[in-house]
């Protein structure tokens, strides 16, 4: 399995990274949080460490910690605006539960 990203996803991390003027990619991991146990933590990756998995979608890296990647195993990362907010939107097949809020998940 591979993690991938919509191609509005892939447009907005690319035009990111050019504004920034560094980085290699989207780094996607998690952490414990919120009521249903795990929240997604996305940053842009300056750097590929020992221990990150990479993988590319619409010419667009996307870098997994080992520890990290059973859990997001799968997922299809979107990219979508409405109205007034814009946010990056999971389509994780491993979450069996999430919040009410929509801010974390169990798996």
């Amino acid at each position: 399995m591979s993690i991938t990203l919509t191609e509005n996803a892939a447009r907005h991390v690319a035009a990111n990274l050019q504004k920034r003027g560094k980085g290699v990619g989207l780094r996607l991991g998690i952490r414990r949080s919120g009521c249903s146990g795990f929240a997604y933590e996305v940053e842009y990756a300056d750097a590929v460490r020992a221990d990150d998995v990479e993988f590319e979608s619409h010419g667009v890296r996307v870098v997994v910690g080992l520890t990290d990647l059973p859990y997001v195993e799968g997922t299809e990362i979107d990219y979508a605006r409405e109205g007034l907010n814009a946010a990056f939107r999971f389509n994780n097949p491993n979450v069996r539960d999430s919040c009410g809020c929509g801010e974390s998940f169990n798996v």
